[in-house]
């Protein structure tokens, strides 16, 4: 697990960036480049398309995932684009159980965009983890918790949402926008995913829009991956690009 053992100052300053091979800069340049070269067709340096994969993006990947103590991390154009990958781990007739008390951007992208491919959520109080577990049902797949929430600072209990989560074999995905990795680390509490909108308190400063996602299980970074591969908006620090 990348870096857990450093404590957070550190990790926020080094975890993932390695001194650039063509010239020893310590600080990770922008690559602005759509395609590699390759000595022939698949034999590269690890990348071939920044679509896929992009040397900056990849070391922000790591830096945030070393703060969330995960082992992969997936950046997007904005927090809503990670959460629209979360949901298309999802196929229709699957249900998606998620607090009453919700930031207003994850309840239009559930209710507006999802609801009408046949996706279906509920959304519950989530004060009471012994209530919240009455709501699922076979089709459920997806336990969303938000904590804090946004804006009501709303506090739902992680760790008893893991029990649930594992007892039903239901994936766990944790918006962490407004704790960030310095206050809460929801992996280490039983989460599968943890989200950030990175636009707000790990940018910090309103000059970016981005989102992230990380996780310590293989599949889902798996499936995480493709997913990002194949979305329309991706994103290297601070430059946004259209593929």
């Amino acid at each position: 697990m990348a870096g857990k053992k450093m404590k957070f100052g550190t990790k926020a300053i080094h975890a993932g960036l390695e001194p650039d091979p063509a010239t020893g800069a310590v600080m990770t340049p922008i690559y602005q480049t759509s395609t590699y070269h390759q000595e022939s067709p698949g034999n590269h340096k690890g990348y071939e398309y920044s679509r896929s994969s992009n040397p900056t993006r990849s070391a922000l990947e790591k830096n945030l995932a070393s703060l969330e103590n995960g082992n992969y991390g997936v950046c997007f154009g904005s927090g809503v684009a990670a959460i629209d990958a979360i949901l298309k781990l999802l196929k229709s007739g699957d249900e998606v159980l998620s607090t009453n008390d919700l930031y207003g951007g994850s309840y239009r992208i559930f209710t507006k965009i999802f609801a009408q491919f046949g996706i279906k959520f509920n959304f519950v109080d989530m004060s009471c983890m012994e209530d919240v577990e009455k709501h699922v049902t076979s089709a459920t797949k997806l336990l969303w918790v938000e904590t804090p929430t946004n804006p009501m600072m709303s506090i739902i209990d992680i760790k008893a949402a893991s029990v649930i989560a594992r007892k039903h074999e239901l994936i766990l995905a944790v918006d962490n926008t407004f704790a960030s990795p310095y206050l809460q680390n929801p992996l280490d509490l039983g989460a599968d995913i943890v989200m950030h909108s990175v636009t707000k308190y790990i940018g910090g400063h309103s000059d970016l829009v981005m989102g992230a996602l990380i996780t310590n299980n293989n599949e889902l970074a798996e499936k995480l991956y493709f997913i990002q591969k194949v979305q329309v908006l991706y994103v290297v620090p601070k430059i946004v690009f259209w593929p």
